[in-house]
């Protein structure tokens, strides 16, 4: 449903969430989320651009969340790495087409409930959710 990039982010990030005081080295995030080394560097400095995550050099640094899990939502880490793409204009560039066809528009309309999903929901909610199923990585 979402590019593997934005699944990575958001494991990330949630790894991030459970202590948000605490910086996680990149190598502690890659083990923790099952995510290649290489291209954790890549997501968590996309995270960074995006003014989610901090980074914070040599020793005892790290990665660590520049907001609170609460003011985070799963849309703001999305948008960051991986934007639900949206259709603005005819993708077959028809002239005829002013505006959006039905099936364009339609399509279009699923982006848009995607995002408002994604915006309702706070990496807070995640971890808090009572269940027995850690959200998106293991618990240690």
């Amino acid at each position: 449903m979402i590019p593997k990039t934005a699944e990575y982010a958001l494991r990330a990030v949630v790894v991030l969430a459970r202590d948000p005081g605490r910086a996680y080295s990149a190598d502690e995030i890659a083990q923790t989320t099952r995510m290649p080394r290489r291209y954790a560097h890549k997501v968590l400095q996309a995270l960074v651009r995006g003014g989610l995550v901090r980074s914070q050099p040599g020793p005892g640094g790290g990665y660590a969340l520049l907001r609170t899990p609460e003011e985070v939502s799963i849309l703001d880490v999305v948008a960051v790495v991986e934007p639900i793409p949206r259709i603005r204009r005819c993708p077959l560039g028809l002239k005829s087409h002013t505006k959006l066809c039905p099936l364009h528009r339609q399509l279009d309309e699923v982006a848009a409930a995607t995002e408002r999903a994604f915006a309702q929901v706070t990496i807070a909610q995640l971890l808090n959710q009572v269940d027995n199923v850690p959200p998106l990585c293991e618990v240690r």
